[in-house]
């Protein structure tokens, strides 16, 4: 890991759409739409939408791994302006651990040699 990085898991690139909702600090539901994935960890993930999330903000998350849909709740760690769009760093907060365990098999893939 070099100095500027502070991640402790692995991410590999992994393009997939998904649905989120967010939930504000003050706990009120007030965005539903879809975004994409651009990379993963078990631990979290980066996500690509139109709209802007602000940092502190939660997320309900259910993503498509293959034949399973998987249900998480992240922390927004970061939000950046892509240009077109806005990338978000997310932290899982709550992740079922069948969730958690497909969710590492689906990392763990992209490490597989000539990914």
């Amino acid at each position: 890991m070099t100095p500027s990085e502070q991640r402790r898991f692995i991410r590999k690139n992994a393009l997939h759409l998904l649905d989120y909702l967010i939930i504000d600090r003050n706990g009120l539901q007030t965005t539903y739409s879809m975004g994409r994935t651009l990379d993963v960890s078990e631990n979290g993930l980066k996500l690509e939408t139109v709209e802007k999330i602000a940092k502190g903000d939660s997320l309900l998350i259910t993503v498509g791994l293959e034949d399973d849909l998987i249900d998480l709740r992240g922390e927004v760690a970061y939000t950046e302006d892509g240009g077109k769009c806005q990338i978000t760093g997310i932290v899982f907060q709550d992740i079922s651990e069948e969730g958690r365990r497909i969710f590492k098999k689906y990392a763990e893939a992209f490490l597989a040699p000539g990914q």
